[in-house]
């Protein structure tokens, strides 16, 4: 029986799963036990397919508790299978692939960054903050949120950033990860029942995303209960806002490259903005792991595994592949230009088909850091000394510092040491 893992988890964040796929020397999956309980490891873009087929890997029950009330919610879209999951996430992919919609978002986003660095020109900021409340102020206008002013909607971007950043760890970064979830579920419960208060049945198509869910009905015809698009709501903005820490890494990796920022402040159609993009996505550590459970009379690598066993798939290992990615640890910007990544490699937030249990929110993760990568590329700033270490430890990570930067200090190029992978290690 293999040890319980647990305190290594707890100690070496990113690299935990890749460790333990690293000392499996046998046939089959790597094994090991996660709070007392046993675990098979997925990885490769083969294992990317098993793990995604709902005849393979269920999602009811997968999820522990103080991850649903901290990161996804209870009753969220991610706990459900079969018909009911495809009838919800359907919810979903209409507002979250429809490239009109994913474009509208994304240029919310870039009016609220010029509005936000015009007025703070000649400021030091901490740009993982500046771009949580831009963020928030962007989505909050393209999803319909009624009844947040500018206090709820700095508490909005705030909140959200406390449930990603709370939902792995236990102390007081969980604690208030919590709180913060249900201030903004309690808040988004009472829009709802207004919004249903407040109106006869609709007479045509939702023109947002919050009068999407406020219509939603599952497949027994009924809505959604409050507390339930409450949840699914914050599912649509919570994920929206989260996108500050691949921005934080965006600025993170162009901090010392002139040429870069000049090819992507000039990248028209984004071309090069997009290949970034998708670098940023592979290179910086932001999901370590997802999981889900095996079904009955599941088979992985020639054995049987048990059903309920927990099937955890390396999305950190997997973006760091020597298999797969041609020197791993270098970031590269034009590793994907001119071809779009395989959907089965790169795994930054999950894999499998899109109506599957693929994040919905990939399309617009892209198309709105591709922006956020051409606006900071156009922006006149210094980088002041600070800790840009990214601790692996951490989950989830970012420099230490916030990546502080003084707006319209007059530089032409980023100042700043030699450029490092997130482990320290020179690139």
């Amino acid at each position: 029986m293999p040890f319980d893992s647990t305190l290594s988890l707890l100690l070496r964040g990113y690299t935990w799963l890749p460790r333990v796929r690293g000392g499996h020397d046998g046939s089959g999956p790597a094994s090991t036990r996660l709070f007392g309980k046993p675990v098979r490891v997925l990885h490769g873009a083969d294992a990317v397919a098993f793990f995604y087929d709902e005849r393979h890997a269920r999602r009811g029950g997968a999820l522990p508790g103080p991850v649903l009330d901290t990161l996804f919610g209870r009753g969220a879209v991610h706990t459900l299978d079969g018909a009911e999951h495809r009838a919800r996430k359907a919810l979903f992919l209409s507002w979250l692939t429809e490239p009109r919609a994913v474009q509208a978002l994304a240029a919310r986003v870039t009016e609220e960054f010029r509005r936000e660095f015009g007025r703070l020109r000649g400021r030091e900021v901490v740009l993982f903050d500046a771009c949580a409340l831009v963020l928030a102020r962007a989505v909050r206008d393209w999803a319909g949120l009624p009844g947040y002013d500018d206090a709820g909607t700095e508490r909005l971007a705030r909140d959200c950033v406390a449930m990603v950043d709370g939902f792995a760890t236990p102390g007081p970064r969980h604690l208030r990860a919590r709180r913060a979830r249900s201030r903004q579920e309690a808040l988004l419960r009472r829009a709802v029942v207004a919004a249903r208060e407040g109106r006869a049945e609709a007479s045509g198509p939702p023109r947002t995303p919050f009068e999407a869910v406020v219509a939603h009905r599952g497949p027994d015809g009924g809505l959604l209960d409050p507390a339930t698009a409450a949840v699914e709501l914050l599912n649509i903005v919570r994920p929206t806002i989260a996108i500050t820490w691949f921005a934080t890494f965006a600025a993170h990796a162009m901090r010392d490259g002139a040429a870069l920022r000049r090819r992507l402040a000039e990248d028209e159609p984004a071309g090069s903005a997009t290949s970034f993009a998708h670098e940023v996505r592979r290179f910086y550590p932001f999901v370590p792991f997802v999981g889900a459970l095996a079904t009955d009379g599941l088979t992985v690598g020639g054995e049987q595994v048990p059903p309920g066993t927990m099937l955890l798939l390396d999305v950190y290992g997997q973006n760091h592949d020597p298999a797969l990615w041609h020197e791993p640890f270098r970031f590269v910007p034009d590793r994907f230009l001119g071809a779009s990544p395989h959907s089965d490699a790169l795994i930054p937030q999950g894999g499998g088909p899109r109506e599957g249990h693929r994040c919905p929110g990939e399309d617009i993760t892209v198309a709105v850091l591709s922006a956020l990568a051409r606006e900071l590329a156009r922006l006149d700033f210094t980088v002041p000394d600070q800790d840009l270490r990214i601790p692996l430890d951490r989950i989830p990570t970012r420099p230490r510092d916030g990546l502080r930067l003084v707006v319209g200090a007059g530089a032409d190029t980023v100042r700043s040491g030699p450029r490092r992978s997130p482990g320290g290690h020179r690139a």
